[in-house]
């Protein structure tokens, strides 16, 4: 799209179903690498990603060509059938329903980069479901609890 300048910094949070600890670190780096290859093929730029057993941050750039409920979509859709091809967990794997997606400003990205990098020590001392809910809070995002990423059941 000539004459079309956009500077759009997204993170997208989204957890594993029931938000089982099923990444194992043996293969997390190289679902990073497939995760990041989806985002450069759809015309994104990769940032950061990282996350722990239970879920995902991903902070991308993203171009005005896609929705990204359906980016989102296809990295969700994508990466489950990449790890139950090759076998990575019993069972079958998937991502539960929904996401967070969370917007910065130029000047935001770097700090937003390091507290991605940074998800084991943040996890130490708060939850996901804190870490979640604090985001919505932060970024005065109404939601209702009930339809917040469910813990094991």
């Amino acid at each position: 799209m000539a004459n079309t300048y956009t500077q759009i910094h997204i993170q997208v949070v989204f957890a594993v179903q029931n938000r089982q600890s099923l990444i194992a670190q043996a293969w997390k780096e190289e679902l990073y690498r497939y995760i990041t290859t989806i985002v450069q093929a759809s015309g994104h730029k990769l940032l950061q990603i990282n996350g722990m057993p239970d879920h995902l941050h991903v902070l991308f750039g993203m171009r005005p060509t896609q929705a990204l409920s359906e980016l989102v979509q296809h990295i969700k859709q994508d990466s489950s059938k990449w790890i139950n091809a090759k076998g990575l967990v019993r069972g079958r794997f998937s991502w539960q329903e929904g996401y967070g997606a969370f917007s910065y400003s130029n000047r935001d990205v770097p700090n937003v980069i390091e507290y991605i990098q940074n998800q084991e020590e943040h996890h130490r001392v708060r939850s996901f479901h804190q870490e979640y809910v604090d985001f919505l809070k932060d970024f005065e995002i109404e939601h209702d609890e009930r339809y917040i990423f469910r813990d094991l059941e």
